[in-house]
């Protein structure tokens, strides 16, 4: 099944959220620890699911990555990590799921999450 560009956005912007909640200070915490962290999302939005509820695996990774993020270096490294992450999937996310996932994992963010953001800005 293909995935428009808006669900490649969304993807991207479900992973940058993570990012942006998610630890990674002066390479305090590698992409691969970020990724490794939001691996038991993939399946869920890439369509693998057909619950509406994320995995609970999924939520306890966003959960600690936003928990680590505790600088604004952290926040802008977990940042970068995503938004590379996110490229590399292309349109396998689904977008509606990535929208969501977030709030479903309990996890809010002060910043309008888009595959266009600027990770330097992320405070």
């Amino acid at each position: 099944m293909a995935f428009s560009q808006m669900q490649k956005n969304s993807a991207f912007c479900f992973l940058l959220c993570i990012v942006i909640i998610s630890p990674q200070a002066e390479a305090a915490i590698s992409c691969n620890t970020v990724y490794s962290k939001l691996m038991p999302c993939l399946s869920y939005l890439m369509g693998g699911s057909n619950k509406s509820a994320a995995p609970a695996g999924c939520c306890s990774g966003i959960q600690s990555l936003y928990t680590a993020a505790s600088t604004t270096t952290d926040r802008q490294g977990v940042c970068s990590c995503l938004k590379s992450g996110a490229a590399s999937l292309g349109n396998s996310i689904d977008t509606s799921k990535a929208a969501t996932l977030l709030s479903k994992c309990g996890v809010t963010v002060p910043y309008k999450i888009s595959p266009d953001i600027d990770c330097s800005k992320v405070q």
